[in-house]
């Protein structure tokens, strides 16, 4: 019976009628259910979770099954581990007590939670300005004609930006997996970088900046050709985004062991240590001020992120303040075992 109790995923235990031990599986030791006291003698006891005692007391003296979900603090520090938590009254006072991990589910939920909120936020801003900026403009429109100009191109500005929000969100959601990913196919590294130079002409030419690609020709990677030229495009505009005028944007390509890398190095502000293994997440800004300056949209780099993920692949950064930032795409070089379908991105709570 004990090996059938153990081998459960969720935690069983049954406390008598002074709240004592007397069935504990495996899985419920690991949630902290019950713990180890050392007591008067040599030999350690058995003792509920405070939490699951006091619950454990009302369905004792009401006789009425409880479900409820908590959060118990682990031992050790870090996220609270959440567990939903059903109490059954059973005779001779003794209580059943069964625990599922919901924590996951949790952690989703409070994604969700965090991203509803960080949309909304980002998606007021703008639409404000439009509302400003256009009452401005009627007011402007006979009296001014100049200014009726200016606000015009502010109004251009804040609906380009906020096209490219919804963009990006719904590249973000069809990413994340509303949309069946395309199976991979051989993709020329040569004919997308040479895409993705030409597209960021333009803005590297405002700024003078110069764009090099060096590296190994002839590579291919396996994937779709759109999400690739998509990941390289956010990577470029990045740099040149956040380079000063009259600098250099590298692009080098190269092979190891199975895989290419596809680095972008720039020469800019840089980033900080404390802000590397965040800057992969939505909406999460290093610099909020000169990233809304830029017109960046906080996903950009998450994108990036989850494009690498589908492709068996992954993305990396190093970075100097003041020196400049080197992002690597990591990508397979041969197709996925069985030519399966690339699989869906996982969702990481907060780190890019």
């Amino acid at each position: 019976m004990t090996d059938v109790l153990d081998a459960l995923q969720v935690g069983v235990l049954v406390l008598d009628e002074d709240d004592k031990p007397v069935l504990v599986n495996a899985a419920a030791r690991e949630m902290g259910l019950v713990r180890q006291r050392q007591g008067a003698g040599s030999t350690p006891t058995d003792e509920a979770h405070t939490i699951v005692r006091t619950l454990a007391g009302q369905v004792r003296r009401t006789g009425i099954t409880r479900v409820v979900e908590l959060d118990l603090p682990r031992l050790t520090h870090g996220e609270p581990l959440g567990v939903n938590v059903r109490a059954v009254a059973l005779d001779g006072g003794r209580v059943a007590i069964e625990a599922a991990d919901v924590t996951e589910a949790h952690r989703v939920a409070r994604v969700r939670r965090d991203f509803v909120a960080n949309v909304s936020h980002e998606l007021k801003t703008p639409v404000g300005a439009l509302q400003l900026l256009a009452e401005a403009l009627l007011d402007a429109t006979d009296k001014d004609p100049a200014a009726a100009i200016r606000f015009a191109e502010r109004i251009k500005h804040e609906s380009t930006r906020l096209g490219r929000l919804v963009s990006e969100l719904l590249e973000l959601s069809r990413l994340q997996g509303a949309e069946p990913l395309p199976e991979p196919e051989p993709v020329d590294v040569d004919k997308i970088t040479a895409e993705v130079l030409d597209r960021a002409k333009t803005p590297a030419a405002a700024k003078e900046i110069e764009l090099r690609f060096t590296g190994t020709r002839g590579l291919t990677v396996y994937g779709n050709e759109n999400q690739l030229v998509t990941a390289i495009v956010n990577l470029l505009e990045n740099a040149i985004a956040y380079s000063p005028e009259r600098t250099t944007v590298t692009v080098t390509t190269s092979e190891d062991q199975g895989y290419v890398e596809i680095a972008v190095a720039d020469q800019g502000i840089g980033i900080e240590p404390r802000d590397i293994d965040r800057i992969f997440e939505r909406f999460y800004r290093a610099d909020r001020a000169r990233s809304r300056a830029t017109g960046g949209t906080g996903l950009g780099l998450a994108i990036v992120k989850h494009i690498s993920t589908n492709h068996g692949g992954r993305v990396t950064v190093t970075s100097t303040v003041g020196v400049g930032s080197t992002f690597t795409l990591r990508l397979p070089s041969r197709p996925t075992e069985a030519a399966l379908a690339l699989p869906p991105s996982v969702e990481i709570g907060g780190s890019p």
